[in-house]
């Protein structure tokens, strides 16, 4: 049988929730004033936001990995369609074949296009200068 719930404990995982770096609670209300302490916690918070990036970019990997495989089942049977008909196999916008090798080739172009649109972004102020005056 599992141990009832009391308020303490709800109140504790709360807690931990809220700050996970298992400072006291107190510490939300009161800045930390030791610069030591909070140059730690800028870089535990930097590792974590690095490593949440990386997962973000190993999922839309995979999210890229899976279309493409949609894509060549269902131009596969497109494919198997037209030569089932005795036509020609259908062609890209181009008007040449797709060619299966280039997927990764093309998909790392897409990402560098993608990175120097992000890049070529305005940085946007988070504070408006102060006129003089």
């Amino acid at each position: 049988m599992a141990k009832p719930v009391t308020p303490q404990d709800m109140f504790d995982l709360w807690q931990k929730m809220v700050n996970p770096g298992a400072y006291p609670l107190q510490s939300l209300m009161f800045p930390v004033l030791d610069a030591a302490e909070l140059e730690k916690k800028i870089s535990e918070l930097e590792t974590v936001e690095h490593w949440l990036k990386a997962n973000l970019n190993m999922l839309q990997l995979s999210i890229k990995s899976l279309e493409y495989q949609r894509q060549m089942v269902k131009g596969g049977e497109r494919i198997k369609a037209a030569m089932e008909e005795g036509g020609t196999p259908p062609a890209d916008e181009g008007g040449e074949l797709p060619n299966p090798a280039m997927w990764a080739w093309n998909m790392m172009a897409q990402a560098g296009t993608d990175a120097a649109r992000e890049a070529a972004k305005p940085v946007r102020k988070s504070r408006k200068k102060k006129s003089a005056g």
